[in-house]
């Protein structure tokens, strides 16, 4: 199979079940290993906050505490203290797309290889961003600052909300399938052992990395939002 049919077959997603309604509404293998992904999070967060103690805490719930913590902080970090209402949202994005972007080691085809799941994820975000802004300075406000710093820039602040989730869903959906051809092409023009060690790099560490790089974003983009100069 040449690199192109195999690259055709990682984008390709196929239907895993159709619901009978609206004509037949088609749930595609992304969909699917996404809600298992939400499902495989939500019982690890339900097994690790059982039996919580505030005095003589358990190894596990000081594991749990200082993860936890330690995630609020860099998040934090990057919101700002005006942000810290929107650090779980950005948190639970974070685990979502680094588990899905890491999952192909366990055979599984990572959700992020589908555009969809990643213009949602950016659509989601920008939604979050836009609502943050009207809430912070009043619709009155928020329509204000699109003329801001001149009213001669405001059509390019209006192009720039519809650019944002498109530079969020492709910079995350590109970087995904970019590391699958990379991969591919270094398993055709070299032994066994380098694409071995590379496949660790895409899967674990490029796949977290690209998490955190879609948060951080996210997290500057709502900044810019809530801050009233």
């Amino acid at each position: 199979m040449s690199l192109g049919e195999q690259l055709q077959q990682e984008m390709t997603c196929e239907t895993v079940f159709t619901i009978p309604v609206f004509g037949g509404i088609e749930v595609k293998e992304s969909i699917v290993i996404s809600w298992v992904i939400i499902a495989v999070l939500f019982v690890i967060v339900l097994l690790l906050t059982r039996g919580l103690k505030v005095h003589n805490i358990s190894k596990r719930q000081a594991f749990v505490e200082t993860v936890v913590t330690k995630l609020e902080s860099m998040v934090g970090n990057m919101t700002g203290e005006e942000g810290k209402e929107f650090v779980p949202y950005l948190i639970t994005v974070l685990l979502f797309i680094g588990v899905s972007n890491i999952c192909g080691i366990f055979g599984f085809k990572p959700p992020t290889k589908d555009v969809n799941v990643t213009a949602g994820l950016a659509i989601m975000s920008i939604i979050l961003i836009e609502a943050a802004g009207i809430r912070r300075r009043g619709a009155r406000g928020w329509l204000k600052s699109f003329a801001e710093p001149t009213p001669i820039v405001a059509p390019i602040n209006i192009i720039e909300v519809f650019v944002r989730p498109l530079s969020l869903c492709m910079r995350l959906f590109g970087n995904v399938l970019g590391a699958f051809i990379v991969m591919k092409l270094i398993e055709t023009c070299i032994p066994v052992v380098v694409p071995l060690a590379a496949s660790a790099y895409f899967d674990i560490f490029d796949g977290l990395l690209q998490a955190y790089v879609f948060v951080f974003l996210t997290s500057l983009f709502i900044k810019e939002a809530i801050t009233v100069e």
